[in-house]
């Protein structure tokens, strides 16, 4: 009977857990033409490795600020990755001169303003904030 208790605590606390999951949303100008992108190609896009949507178009990735819970939310998703990866990997290119990293935004306020007005801005938000002035193109369940 003990054993069942803690089956059911356990299964409680993990659906609790799973269900305060925010769903994060890729977003991009409602006048890109991209309609979607894959993992790759978006990992791609914010690790440097691509520079450009799949229609060519130079594309201008926006980040959160370093010690934000959703860019780590973000990147571990995305990547499979601990943020630190993430953080030592950018000082490398960096350090290098080979990429460029994404442009850090202060809000996810900011994020949605900014798509909205530079048709090749992407950038990254909680599902739940996005507008109607933006285009998702992409969701990350953690």
């Amino acid at each position: 009977m003990r054993a069942f208790i803690i089956t059911c605590a356990l299964y409680a606390l993990l659906s609790a857990v799973a269900y305060g999951q925010e769903k994060i949303a890729v977003i991009v100008n409602k006048a890109n033409p991209t309609q979607s992108l894959t993992t790759k190609q978006l990992v791609d896009l914010y690790m440097g490795r691509l520079i450009a949507f799949p229609s060519g178009e130079h594309a201008a990735p926006l980040d959160m600020q370093p010690d934000s819970l959703l860019r780590e939310q973000f990147y571990q998703g995305l990547t499979k990755r601990p943020i630190g990866s993430i953080n030592a990997y950018w000082s490398r290119v960096k350090f290098s001169g080979h990429a460029k990293p994404p442009l850090t935004m202060a809000s996810s306020a900011e994020v949605i303003k900014r798509v909205r007005e530079i048709d090749n801005a992407i950038g990254y938000v909680k599902l739940k904030e996005v507008t109607n002035d933006v285009k998702v193109v992409y969701t990350l369940v953690q």
